[in-house]
């Protein structure tokens, strides 16, 4: 990576012997730097000086990091985890997850949204510049953001759209699906499908036909609805189309109906094997119940403190919400906890 290369350059280590290494290459090219002098008997003046959080921005401390650490993917849902209640990252989020890439570690944003409404996130990110990648419609798609390009993606077959919708006329529920920077539905005004904009940052285009104005193919359409109502109607979908079709709340109101056997973790998987990693080098960050499958599947599998109680059952930390920094206290403790310490520590 970018950042990892320059902490290399400065400290005049072989890209070749540790930029493209695997885990155990980087930790034995670092044993090589234990025969050097004791980085404590260099940087002790140092540490009276000007205390131990200057210290550790230091590269050697960065580097150690990076060495130290078996992650090398961290994947983000959006709503309810990467963002806090007013749909935005904090500033102590974002500091993080660029310090993180400056690592060499990438990120993933992986959410049941359009990939329209998930690039503002992306760019404000620099996952263009640290080669992130994003995973949208809920892995219908995976955008490598480096370079724009789509490496994967999945589609709706073009004669079940039909079906979809009546099925949501019989049922009184809303269907929408997506056309470039538009939301597509007979109901613009819908309550849900006005969250859904929102969410996304999207314009809503109303339309007399959904059928003859939906662009085909589609990579999901939504069913939206009241909570309660849209629980008995998951069953019935699932029995009805569940042979041809995924069909899974991601939230209460919200029915995602995508391509078969997709959902996120099958996605990362397709990833991971791009990407030459395995489960046990991925963390993964949700808090809803399409976030199940990949923080079951990751190596460290993280729910928000506000995450459904299912998924707090099946992962293998809980942290804070989403509303009290809960992906930096991740970062800090799985991730940098290398370079960061109590302020006591510097007092002390």
């Amino acid at each position: 990576s970018r950042g990892l290369g320059d902490v290399y350059k400065r400290q005049s280590l072989s890209l070749d012997k540790i930029g493209g290494g695997s885990a155990k290459s980087i930790r034995e090219t670092f044993v090589s730097l234990l025969l050097l002098p004791s980085p404590f008997t260099i940087f002790a003046p140092r540490i009276a000086i000007h205390g131990y959080s200057k210290l550790r921005e230091h590269p050697f401390f960065i580097l150690l990091a990076h060495i130290m650490t078996d992650y090398k993917l961290i994947v983000l849902d959006l709503d309810g985890t990467l963002t806090n209640s007013k749909k935005e990252i904090t500033p102590a989020t974002r500091n993080a997850l660029l310090q993180v890439q400056e690592l060499g570690i990438k990120v993933v944003l992986a959410s049941g949204r359009p990939t329209y409404g998930i690039m503002p996130l992306a760019d404000e990110l620099q996952m263009q510049r640290y080669d992130g990648y994003i995973l949208s419609y809920n892995g219908g798609q995976i955008i490598d953001c480096s370079t724009g390009k789509r490496v994967f993606e999945t589609v709706l077959p073009d004669e079940i759209v039909p079906q979809l919708y009546a099925a949501s006329q019989e049922f009184g529920t809303t269907l929408l699906s997506y056309d470039g920077r538009y939301i597509l539905t007979e109901e613009p005004e819908n309550i849900y499908v006005r969250k859904e904009a929102f969410l996304n940052k999207m314009e809503i285009k109303g339309v007399t036909n959904f059928l003859e104005a939906l662009p085909l193919p589609v990579t999901k359409c939504l069913m939206v609805g009241d909570g309660e109502h849209l629980a008995k109607v998951t069953g019935i979908m699932q029995q009805r189309f569940g042979d041809r079709i995924s069909v899974y709340r991601s939230e209460p109101f919200f029915l995602e109906l995508v391509a078969q056997h997709i959902d996120k973790a099958r996605s990362l998987e397709r990833l991971l094997s791009l990407l030459d990693l395995t489960p046990t080098q991925m963390i993964a960050c949700g808090d809803g119940y399409n976030d199940l499958s990949m923080i079951r599947f990751a190596g460290l599998g993280v729910a928000m403190a506000n995450a459904q109680q299912e998924v707090k059952e099946n992962a293998d930390y809980i942290t804070s919400s989403n509303d009290d920094e809960g992906v930096t206290k991740v970062i800090e403790r799985f991730i940098l906890c290398l370079l960061y310490t109590s302020d006591a520590a510097d007092d002390g």
